[in-house]
């Protein structure tokens, strides 16, 4: 009967047994970036503040609503989910509509749906899923690996037609770690890696013109100033400009003289740094560092394997969000599309973000069910 405790209670009771530390952080961390938003309009909600006020709005109620939901209901759905954003990729090919020079939206006709930034999360689901049926000792057989591995490279093959290096390199990385946490052996990561190291010749012909620009802007951005390094420059000046405790709220100079390009979405840290300097830079990756402790903690909490590859999935995914918009801003990675969770401004992001937090704390409310590996109770 207590492996059944979760599911028997009533919405109210399980509204009542969720982590709301956890979410009083989230909701914390997103006010930091009403903030910024706030800024960036020059001191005005319109446009960016006031509708991210609101997609975050629906998204904490979806998020609920994934985390009341039982977590063997999750598992069984894992595989459909994964099938329909594999779809959803597929469209843009289709029916996708183009911006900033990539073909990665459907327009759903109130929302504008980026499948890539969904898929991240499906993929999470679906390796969860499949490897919560072996035992450490089966992981690392290679007849077990042949369905992983298409999972993580049929959606990374789709977004790299966008084009969308960046994103498809996140897929692969969380599936990597997916790999890692399901029990696959460190030789056959490193069979992997020489592989890839060996095909890098052959992949470079491949990438667009403006992808190899990248690279080359990455490793001396100062060859092209008023070009393809224009970005990071700025960003390096606007984040060394702020100083230990920043120029003030609203007083940012690169910022708010446009010399600072996407401060909205993907450069918004570099404004935050800019106007909060160095404390309140540090300030906000510690709040990222309690959400990533926290879902770390209710991985280890969880009894059924499933459960705790979900939430280190999720919590792994976020945390890659994190670091690499953060260290491309500082030039310590190409400059790619990925946003800052719960801070720059978008739509989809911000709802894939807290749909994964959703599962994480359905996971922290069902951490005693015990799944078999057909996914019912033991």
């Amino acid at each position: 009967m207590a492996q059944l405790g979760a599911a028997q209670l009533t919405i109210r009771q399980k509204l009542l047994q969720l982590n709301w530390q956890f979410v009083l952080l989230i909701m914390l961390t997103a006010s930091v970036g009403f903030a910024m938003l706030y800024s960036a309009a020059e001191g005005n909600f319109d446009p960016w503040a006031s509708r991210q006020i609101s997609r975050f709005a629906v998204g904490v109620a979806i998020m609920l609503t994934v985390a009341l939901i039982d977590i063997r209901i999750w598992l069984r759905a894992a595989y459909p989910i994964y099938g329909a954003c594999l779809a959803l990729l597929a469209a843009v090919e289709i029916m996708g509509f183009i911006g900033m020079g990539a073909q990665r939206w459907i327009d759903m006709g109130f929302f504008k749906l980026q499948p890539s930034e969904v898929m991240k999360i499906a993929v999470v689901l679906a390796l969860a899923r499949y490897f919560h049926r072996f035992d450490v000792d089966e992981v690392g057989l290679l007849r077990n690996l042949i369905i992983p591995v298409f999972i993580v490279v049929a959606p990374m093959a789709l977004v790299l037609r966008q084009p969308d290096l960046g994103t498809a390199g996140v897929i692969a990385m969380v599936g990597a770690a997916m790999f890692w946490i399901g029990g696959v052996r460190v030789w056959q990561f490193g069979v992997v890696a020489a592989a890839a190291a060996a095909a890098v010749p052959v992949g470079w012909q491949f990438l667009h013109a403006y992808q190899k620009q990248r690279i080359f802007t990455f490793l001396n951005p100062e060859t092209d100033p008023l070009g393809s390094g224009y970005h990071i420059l700025q960003s390096k000046i606007a984040l060394g400009s702020g100083g230990l405790f920043g120029k003030g709220f609203l007083q940012g100079t690169q910022g708010h003289l446009n010399f600072l390009p996407e401060k909205q979405t993907d450069f918004i840290f570099t404004m935050l740094a800019e106007e909060f300097g160095l404390v309140g830079g540090v300030g906000l990756i510690a709040l990222y560092a309690l959400l990533v402790g926290y879902g770390l903690y209710i991985a280890l909490c969880c009894r059924s394997q499933f459960a705790r590859l979900l939430a280190m999935g999720i919590t792994v995914n976020f945390f890659l969000y994190v670091f690499i918009n953060i260290a491309m801003v500082m030039g310590v990675l190409p400059v790619v599309g990925v946003p800052l969770p719960l801070i720059s401004y978008g739509g989809t992001a911000m709802l894939t973000v807290l749909t994964g937090f959703g599962l994480v704390m359905s996971c922290w409310l069902h951490r005693d069910t015990h799944i078999n590996r057909r996914g019912g109770l033991a």
